[in-house]
C-alpha cells in the first residue's frame, strides 16, 4: 500500500470541540508523524499543525472527520512524496 506525507493545518474556532478533535487526532495517531499546537489567545482561536504518513485514503479520511466538527476548518496539502510498502 502506498503512502503520502502530507500536511493539515486545523483551524479551532469553537472550543466545544477541541475534546472530539484530540478523540479523532488519537485514532490516527499510528500514522500522525508530528503535531504542532499554537493557541492564538487574541483572537480566541487555536492553530494546529499535523504532519502525517499515511494512505492518500487515510488522510482524507481523517481531514474529513476534522473539518466536520463544528467550529473547526482542515486544509490539507500532499507532498509528491509517495512511500510504497
Amino acid at each position: 500500500m502506498d503512502t503520502r506525507v502530507a500536511v493539515i493545518g486545523i483551524i479551532v474556532e469553537e472550543s466545544s470541540s477541541v475534546e472530539r478533535l484530540n478523540d479523532i487526532l488519537h485514532e490516527y495517531g499510528a500514522y500522525i508523524v508530528g503535531r504542532m499546537g499554537i493557541p492564538y489567545r487574541s483572537k480566541g482561536i487555536n492553530i494546529i499543525s499535523i504532519a502525517i504518513d499515511a494512505p492518500q485514503d487515510t488522510i482524507s479520511a481523517l481531514a474529513g472527520k476534522v473539518g466536520n466538527l463544528p467550529g473547526v476548518s482542515a486544509k490539507t496539502a500532499y507532498s509528491n512524496f509517495v512511500t510504497q510498502s
